[in-house]
């Protein structure tokens, strides 16, 4: 295997047979030799070629060897320079430590001398590159690890904002929004105390609407958190006494931050940091958030601050939205009663229909177990579920006789139209379903779709019992209320086959406790 090539020195002076001798002396040694009789030349041969080592002599024409060695070490300072003079003195001594030459031999040089010179100083600069190497292998690890901290921060605080953005892109009411603001407050501040005061100008103080406590430092564990909403300013231990502290700054748009309490007047001494940040709606200050942290050691940063005013700034679109959403459907909704109310006065018989259906099939669900949401959603179904029958005549509708089958055709087109009707606002797509199917049968022999069993949503099953009970147990254009004995056989004998066995279990035990009969009595 060929020996690998040796370093290549450089030899530079204005004597020739100096040169000659090296160059001889150390080729033969195996290195790579190059040659310059003056520091101009040497400048050239630097810039083209790669030199581990040069050997110089001081006083040369054009250049000499300092101003070489100087040049050398702005270019590359891990290529060792040696002056080799036959005139030593301690000025030039000085200057030659001052440019950075690394050895100082005096002529006549002993060859093998300079060799034992030449091997030192290049294991010097081995290790010298190496340390640099290291060094610089160091500085590129802080610079990755620097990076790395700057980037997971930055993605930490990207999933902060867009969770912020999320949470209050899916909030639909104005209760809701103003609990999520403290909630979020406390969770990722690590605050023990948020609260959202709304701000009026005809109010002296300001009204708190929603708190939280969570489990910050000094507070409840994480699993204890909790969170109250309320119309009232209830007096709590720590916010009660910063209502002065809020109107002294809810004029102003930015948000106040007391990283450290001392004795800041109008804090009180249990808060340790507080933030007060307001939401701004059209300009207007609308509330302040007031987060506070109690006795623990979190103390409230910038970064702390910015992500609550971010938050604010987002629940003011949000209140906005909610704000137009809840007038809108309000509106929509006290619309659609006044139809309903349009119908029920064409049919004194009718009157007030709409509310008992609505108060028995909410009374059947709550006692069916159903949720909140459920009940809410056959509020607005139970109100509207014959809205369809304004667009039917009133030749058929208010008839006091039986019907024919073609006006009974044209009666069972009331669910559908009912649907369209409540579609066509693109509010309530479950209760334009239940509108459709309170005339279904379990058995599959009601109108419009002859659903059957399963395939009819729960909640239409439930409306269809309340709406044929009411219907059997009040008066009518064409027959007064049926006697009691009958409804029950009525109401009893469709189990199974015209209604949902589940929901009638749960009639009959409602009618024994005398709940429906309490509904008919109050009934306005």
């Amino acid at each position: 295997m060929a020996d690998a090539p040796k370093e290549t020195l450089l030899f530079v002076d204005d004597e020739e047979s100096i040169l000659e001798v090296a160059s001889e002396y150390f080729m033969a040694k195996g290195y790579h030799i190059l040659t310059a009789e003056n520091g101009r030349l040497a400048v050239d041969i630097i810039e083209k070629e790669k030199i581990d080592c040069c050997f110089t002599d001081i006083n040369m024409p054009e250049m000499d060897g300092l101003e070489l060695a100087e040049y050398i070490r702005t270019v590359d300072n891990t290529i060792p320079v040696i002056i080799m003079t036959g005139y030593p003195s301690l000025d030039n001594t000085i200057r030659t430590l001052k440019n950075g030459v690394v050895d100082f031999l005096i002529k006549p040089v002993n060859l093998n001398q300079l060799e034992i010179c030449v091997k030192r100083v290049l294991r010097e600069r081995q290790l010298f590159i190496k340390n640099i190497f290291l060094t610089q292998e160091v500085e590129g690890k802080h610079r990755i690890e620097n990076l790395n901290r700057e980037l997971t921060y930055k993605v930490e605080e990207l999933n902060t904002l867009n969770r912020i953005m999320t949470d209050f892109a899916t909030i639909d009411s104005s209760f809701d929004l103003f609990k999520r603001v403290v909630d979020l407050s406390t969770e990722l501040t690590h605050a023990d105390e948020a609260c959202f005061y709304v701000i009026n100008e005809a109010i002296q103080r300001p009204v708190q609407v929603a708190r939280s406590v969570a489990g910050g430092n000094g507070g409840p564990p994480p699993q204890q958190k909790h969170s109250t909403a309320s119309c009232v300013d209830e007096e709590f231990a720590c916010s009660k006494d910063i209502s002065q502290l809020i109107m002294d700054n809810c004029d102003e748009d930015k948000p106040l931050l007391i990283h450290e309490n001392g004795n800041v007047r109008g804090v009180p001494e249990a808060i340790q940091s507080l933030m007060l940040v307001p939401l701004n709606i059209r300009k207007k200050v609308f509330g302040v958030l007031a987060v506070s942290s109690l006795n623990g050691d979190v103390r409230f940063s910038e970064k702390d601050l910015y992500y609550m005013s971010f938050m604010t700034n987002k629940a003011a679109y949000a209140i906005e939205n909610v704000a137009l959403y809840e007038n809108i459907y309000e509106n929509l909704l006290q619309f659609c009663y006044a139809f309903v109310r349009t119908i029920e006065a064409r049919d004194p018989y009718t009157e007030q229909h709409s509310s008992r259906v609505t108060r028995i099939a909410i009374a059947l669900c709550r006692g069916m177990g159903g949720s909140q949401e459920e009940q809410d959603i056959l509020n607005v179904a139970g109100q509207l579920h014959d809205i369809g029958k304004i667009g039917i005549r009133d030749d058929i509708l208010l008839k006091p006789g039986r019907l024919t089958d073609e006006e009974f055709s044209i009666i069972k087109q009331h669910p559908v139209i009912g649907a369209n009707i409540v579609e066509c606002l693109g509010l309530w797509d479950r209760e334009k379903n239940i509108i459709r199917c309170h005339h279904e049968r379990y058995d599959g022999k009601g109108y419009p779709d002859g659903l059957a069993g399963e395939n009819i949503p729960m909640l239409a099953r439930i409306l269809s019992v309340a709406d044929v009970y009411d219907a059997i147990a009040s008066d009518r254009a064409y027959r007064n209320r049926m006697e009691e004995s009958k409804i029950l056989e009525i109401m009893y004998g469709g189990s199974g086959t015209q209604f949902d066995a589940s929901v009638i279990d749960t009639f009959r035990s409602l009618y024994d406790q005398g709940v429906l009969k309490a509904i008919n009595e109050t009934s306005p």
